[in-house]
Formats: structure tokens, sequence, C-alpha cells
């Protein structure tokens, strides 16, 4: 069986076709798990570029995400990448934390400085002997080995940036540091994602900047994704959606039609990719791959296990 596991991220995403990529988190209990490895399954004969696996700060949480992220690189074919937080960590208990992830064979790395416990919009506080901001993080990653690395992008600025050209600032900040590329958080209109493409490129870096992307499956998503992003809720797609608020069907459908028209409109702008927020399920992502041509063909999943 040909595998993926073992490539780095950058590999999997210089390639001379759109690709797209999921993120899981780990999951809470057995049938959590269960859940996901049905969607990793399903997921994994599509042949994504790679998949990721979100982190929580301490506990039971962090050490899932190692293990699943281990469990990823050994018994599938798919490219995996673990998520690292700065928040609520010692330099040291960070190191730690990249060690296990070298030991589990785990090549690639999201760098975030972390929400903080408990309030993803409150202040921000570093651990007394930690670090302060994701470039530092990046940074200690390179130092500790031969790690590709990944940073995250706000369309509409970080909300504690003070103004775009300051959150601009801190991401070719990360570049500067030693990532390799950038997925944005959720954003549901494609023109701040665009200026922001913009003015990395201006401000002379040409990193990969991959459009993170949530399908529109449920009212909840559509109004509780923007609220935790930082992404303005677009008030035409409010008015164009209200029709179907209460009716759950109907609302998916317009949902996801929303998805794949913005999806659209970023391949046709020349994103090298699509990263999908898939929320641990596989359905509408696999629907929206579909709809989108960005499945390899049927030659190319040979090597892939047809039981996935």
């Amino acid at each position: 069986m040909t595998t993926s596991s073992a490539s780095t991220v950058t590999e999997r995403i210089s390639v001379d076709r759109p690709f797209f990529a999921v993120e899981f988190f780990p999951p809470k209990d057995d049938r959590g798990e269960a859940e996901l490895w049905r969607a990793i399954r399903r997921l994994e004969v599509l042949d994504p570029a790679y998949v990721s696996v979100t982190y929580g700060a301490g506990g039971s949480s962090r050490d899932r995400t190692v293990r699943t992220v281990e469990r990823i690189a050994t018994d599938t074919t798919l490219c995996s990448m673990a998520h690292l937080t700065a928040v609520s960590h010692s330099t040291e208990e960070l190191r730690h934390v990249i060690g296990s992830l070298a030991a589990a064979g785990v090549r690639n790395i999201m760098a975030l400085r972390g929400d903080p416990p408990g309030d993803p919009l409150g202040e921000w506080v570093a651990h007394p002997d930690g670090l302060h901001h994701a470039d530092e993080l990046v940074a200690l990653i390179k130092r500790s080995g031969p790690f590709c690395v990944g940073v995250a992008a706000f369309p509409y600025g970080h909300p504690r940036s003070a103004d775009l050209d300051a959150d601009t600032e801190r991401l070719v900040g990360k570049f500067r540091a030693g990532a390799e590329f950038a997925v944005t958080q959720l954003f549901l209109e494609p023109e701040g994602y665009l200026r922001l493409r913009d003015r990395v490129a201006a401000a002379g870096f040409d990193q990969p900047i991959i459009p993170g992307i949530m399908p529109l499956t449920s009212e909840r998503t559509f109004h509780k994704g923007p609220e935790l992003s930082g992404s303005p809720l677009p008030e035409a797609l409010v008015r164009r959606l209200a029709p179907y608020s209460g009716d759950a069907a109907a609302f998916r459908a317009a949902g996801m039609e929303v998805t794949g028209e913005l999806c659209e409109r970023l391949l046709a702008e020349g994103v090298p990719g699509i990263h999908f927020y898939c929320l641990n399920r596989s359905t509408a992502t696999t629907e929206l791959v579909d709809r989108l041509g960005l499945a390899p063909t049927g030659r190319d999943r040979g090597a892939l296990p047809a039981s996935a």
C-alpha cells in the first residue's frame, strides 16, 4: 500500500491541481472515536492532501491529539498534522510535547498561540515560563527537529490585533520564523481572504495561504462559526438564508449551495486548495469535494484501500 503518512504537508500541497484537506478534533469518548474513524476511512479514499487534529492545552485532550495523530500516521495512508498551542504551557512542556509528536512519527505541526481556556475571546495571558506569540512557537519547533510547520491566518484580522496591517505583520513574522504555509480561520465571503493574500504578497512573501472553510450544514454553524473566528456574518448571506430558518433540511441544502459557491469563487481566484473544518463528519465534505472536482481520478486512487 502506498502511504502518505511520512510526507510533509509542503510536499503534499505542491501539486499541479487544487487539493483539499480536512481538520478533525480529538474524540472525547468511545462513541466519538468510532464516529471520527468512520469519517477518516470515508475520506481516506478521496486522498486529502493532509488531515490535521486540533489540540487542547493540558490534560487528556492533549494526549488524545497525540494518540489520534499517531494512529492516523501508522494505520492509514494519510498525511497527518498535529496542532500545538502555546497556551498554558511552559517552554519545557512544549519541548516535551514536540518530542512526543516526533516519537509518534509526526512530521507536521500547526503552531498556534492558542485561545484562553474556557473563553476563546477572553484576555490572553502567557505562561510565566512560556511563550507569548506563535512566531516563538514556530521557531521552537523548527529548532527541535525537521518539522514542517503551518500557522493560522485571519482574513479579517485576529480579534486582538490593532488593525489589519499589524495582523499582517504578525503573519509574515511567523513566515520569517520558518512557517511553510498558513491556514485561515473560517470565513463566509471571499473578499477578506483575497485582500489578506494581496497584503502578504506585497510584503514579499509567497508561502501558500490555504482558505479554511466550514460547510454550512446548520443554523448553529452559520452563526457560531463567525462568532468564534472573528469573521463577519455578511448581511446579504443572512437575508439569503433567512427563508430556511427552522427547516433543518432546507437550511442544509441552501447552506451547502452557498458553501459550494464560495469554494468555486476561491478556486477561480487561484487558491492552492481548500481546508475543510469537517467537525468529525464526512458527508458534507465528500459532497463538496465531488462538486468541486477535488478528488483524484479513479486511476490515481488505485493505491488506496477500497474498503475505506
